[in-house]
């Protein structure tokens, strides 16, 4: 679809030099205003058995007494040696509980697992349709025991590898044939400590339906459906035309926080929480004041999604889009009316402590020196704001380090492990 990649896009990746990241983050470490923030005012009720924290918004410039850095503990990326050493289209990465590393080069198409200091241990997979190979590896993660599990997005497929890299078994994500055509394959979102998987379908849709899956991908729970997108049909001369999301549309975020499930639209700011069963017990809210997209965020939304489009290649001859296409999705760009509001936040993610990293929207003609998150305490309430470099995807946050993605100038990749130390809150 031509507007498929509205939605696609994520986790685009600055290239930096190390030694900037470090000095990027003494820099960040050390801007006034790190003082422990100490929020005051939440609320905590119950309303027909869910709990509802209301938060405050902590005060613009307020920073939460955290740390990273001030250089990675562990390097992995090589300009030139070893071969699992040089890695290529790294698509995610994880800490298990013993500390390996472990990397989806993507690349290769293999699993790559490193010792906690980052020598390399083995690889397992490839390119291919056999048993244990892959076609499109996008996520690893731990699977019960000390097993990892790893999956092909094309194929929808989930292969586990024992602790050495064995290859044990595959299963597939169980299809319902008889419900729509929208609704009837499902994309994974993360895998849970028990090894069930939580997935969804219809993610370029208005809704979306959230399932949680057993270990062999059929069906446990239903979360039920949620609203996504806020699609819009966009238009072009020739009578072209094809739905797709209005500009700056809501989303529906997902995550994972502990044995709960995260399933929310980012309209407004509230995180609902729900049990493994299915039930919801939880809402995270903070105040916020929302938004309306004006001409001008209209103007950087078009030029945003054609330098996307201009950027494309022919994969066999390596030549761009040509003029008459790119003339028509600008014109279908243009044509695509702007949501009633800005996003509240754009991304969820939780650390090993049981933390909500929130991270704040970042609106177009507003720029930051780099990402800001929210922090919430396991049980919601907000602790404050933390500066992450933009040079950084973040992958995994445990207790007291992060696992990251990063390129350098010359776009040589690395995977990295960074301290973390928290004091004050």
């Amino acid at each position: 679809m031509l507007l498929r990649g509205l939605v696609a896009r994520k986790g685009a990746v600055v290239k930096m030099k190390p030694m900037t990241i470090l000095v990027t983050l003494v820099a960040l470490a050390c801007q006034a205003g790190d003082a422990p923030v100490r929020q005051s005012g939440t609320v905590v009720r119950d309303s027909a058995g869910i709990r509802v924290i209301e938060n405050p918004r902590p005060p613009d410039g307020s920073r939460l007494d955290w740390r990273i850095g001030p250089e990675p503990t562990v390097s992995i990326g090589q300009v030139e040696g070893e071969e699992p050493y040089m890695l290529h289209r790294v698509r995610d990465a994880t800490r298990l509980p013993d500390g390996r590393i472990v990397v989806a080069n993507s690349g290769t198409e293999e699993v790559r697992v490193f010792d906690a200091f980052g020598t390399h241990l083995f690889s397992s997979g490839g390119a291919g349709e056999g048993p244990g190979e892959f076609r499109s590896l996008w996520r690893v993660a731990a699977w019960p025991g000390d097993s990892i599990v790893a999956l092909d997005l094309v194929e929808r497929r989930y292969s586990i590898f024992d602790s050495r890299g064995g290859y044990g078994r595959t299963f597939v994500l169980e299809t319902d044939e008889t419900a729509p055509r929208e609704r009837r394959y499902f994309n994974p979102l993360a895998v849970r400590r028990d090894g069930s998987i939580l997935v969804w379908s219809g993610q370029y849709g208005d809704t979306a339906v959230v399932e949680i899956r057993d270990g062999e991908g059929r069906l446990s729970v239903s979360l039920g459906a949620h609203p996504n997108h806020e699609i819009v049909l966009a238009r072009a001369s020739g009578g072209i035309s094809e739905p797709g999301p209005a500009a700056y549309s809501r989303e529906l975020v997902t995550s994972l926080w502990g044995d709960l499930v995260v399933v929310s639209p980012n309209d407004r700011y509230e995180i609902k929480a729900f049990e493994a069963d299915g039930t919801l017990s939880r809402i995270v809210r903070r105040r916020h004041e929302p938004r309306t997209p004006t001409a001008a965020d209209k103007e950087i939304h078009v030029e945003r999604r054609m330098a996307e489009y201009r950027s494309g290649r022919d994969p066999l001859t390596g030549a761009g889009p040509p003029e008459d296409m790119l003339s028509t999705l600008r014109e279908m760009m243009e044509s695509i009316p702007l949501a009633a509001t800005f996003p509240a936040f754009s991304e969820i993610l939780t650390d090993d402590a049981g933390h909500l990293w929130v991270r704040e929207y970042d609106f177009p003609q507003e720029e930051r020196p780099a990402p800001l998150w929210m922090v919430f305490d396991p049980e919601g309430h907000l602790l404050g704001f933390i500066e992450i470099p933009p040079e950084l995807r973040i992958h995994h946050i445990g207790e007291d380090h992060m696992l990251v993605h990063t390129r350098d100038e010359l776009d040589i990749e690395y995977v990295q492990l960074w301290p973390l130390e928290r004091s004050g809150g």
